[in-house]
């Protein structure tokens, strides 16, 4: 085992990808903007055209290698312009017409736009929710599955070894959203997965304002299909995004660690509520996802979700809030939280709420949820 592999979390969050050090460079290099790079003669040697690669994405790449495979030589990471742009380079390069892929029911609110992009190009779509591993049902004669643990915004959880080992005796390829766990959160490689995809948008930079997404895997001939379709398609991130990016890894267990713990000190505070139904983390030990939450996962998440009464309810709550942003997506050190039925594309009720806990002062931040809970209902 390298060193890489027996380090913790913190250490390996603050060095992961830096080049070697030499005397007077800057510890991480900063963005190199370039779209063409000298080249005489043949072409030869890591970077030639700015739509290929990007000395400031190798860095970030092999960080997020580090942080997915901890020790691991043979993996390799590619970064995109967005979590969709990680998806999509995925589902259409491993399928084409005639293929079976197996997709969660209750995952990201996109995917019924995915779904029907891929059925438009003669691939068959089975759907099945993530809870009791269901998808397992559905995996005969299929080419990829598709799993999303902890779902979003849903937050079952799935038995990844246990579906990635199925998929695989029927000689299926796994891809897994690692978005809401984070790597530090959840390892899909280790538990048997082709492929860890996530937006890089969320708590893997924390700040809301970076679009960025990734692929990790561990084999070499699944890897090169993805990279070709990034270089066909170009959904290639900014150098400046990738810079801030690899910035932002460094406090990646520093965020983490107070944002999970205010996600269970807030959970903890909701669960005796009555005008509250449907609460969910996966950290929570009633929880029903939390028995293999706790086989396969390392933390838990910063997302817990929950359903008030009615939609004007909800939509109350939302305005009594004073430390918590009426935003989109989650991770942020800033808290969040949005009526998420608002979107139109997930299948829960006019009152759900996905709350995103940030890193403010836990007391604070649970008491501004109960007040806001208190004025609203009347």
């Amino acid at each position: 085992m390298t060193q890489s592999a027996q380090i913790g979390d913190g250490t390996r969050a603050v060095r992961a990808g830096l080049p070697e050090a030499a005397k007077n460079d800057p510890t991480l290099p900063g963005p190199v903007f370039a779209a063409h790079f000298h080249l005489p003669g043949d072409v030869s040697g890591p970077y030639t055209y700015g739509r290929d690669d990007n000395p400031t994405w190798t860095h970030l790449e092999r960080a997020i290698g580090e942080l997915e495979a901890p020790g691991q030589e043979d993996v390799d990471t590619l970064v995109f312009a967005s979590g969709m742009a990680a998806i999509s380079a995925v589902l259409f390069s491993q399928l084409k017409a005639g293929d079976v892929v197996v997709l969660p029911s209750d995952g990201y609110q996109v995917f019924p736009l995915v779904r029907e992009q891929l059925t438009a190009f003669g691939i068959e779509v089975r759907t099945a929710p993530t809870g009791g591993d269901a998808q397992l049902d559905v995996l005969d004669g299929a080419k990829l599955l598709w799993i999303e643990t902890p779902s979003n915004p849903g937050l079952d959880v799935c038995d990844v070894r246990r579906l990635a080992e199925a998929a695989h005796a029927r000689g299926a390829l796994v891809a897994v959203d690692n978005t809401l766990a984070t790597p530090l959160g959840q390892r899909p490689l280790e538990l048997g997965a082709d492929f860890s995809v996530a937006s890089g948008t969320k708590q893997l930079t924390g700040h809301g304002d970076i679009l960025l997404g990734y692929v990790t895997c561990r084999d070499a001939e699944l890897t090169a299909s993805v990279r070709g379709w990034r270089k066909i398609v170009g959904a290639i991130p900014g150098p400046m995004e990738a810079w801030l990016a690899h910035r932002s890894l460094a406090t990646l267990q520093l965020r983490a660690e107070r944002q999970n713990a205010n996600a269970l000190a807030l959970a903890l505070a909701l669960r005796d509520r009555d005008d509250i139904e449907g609460l969910r983390y996966p950290g929570l030990p009633d929880d029903p996802s939390h028995k293999i939450a706790a086989q396969q996962m390392r933390r838990f998440g910063c997302v817990v979700s929950f359903t008030l009464p009615t939609r004007a309810r909800a939509e109350r709550f939302m305005e009594a809030l004073t430390l918590v942003d009426d935003a989109t997506s989650f991770g942020g050190v800033r808290s969040t939280a949005e009526r998420r039925r608002r979107w139109g594309g997930d299948d829960v009720p006019e009152g759900f709420i996905r709350f995103s806990a940030g890193a403010e002062d836990p007391d604070d931040l649970v008491a501004d949820v109960l007040r806001a809970l208190d004025e609203t209902a009347a």
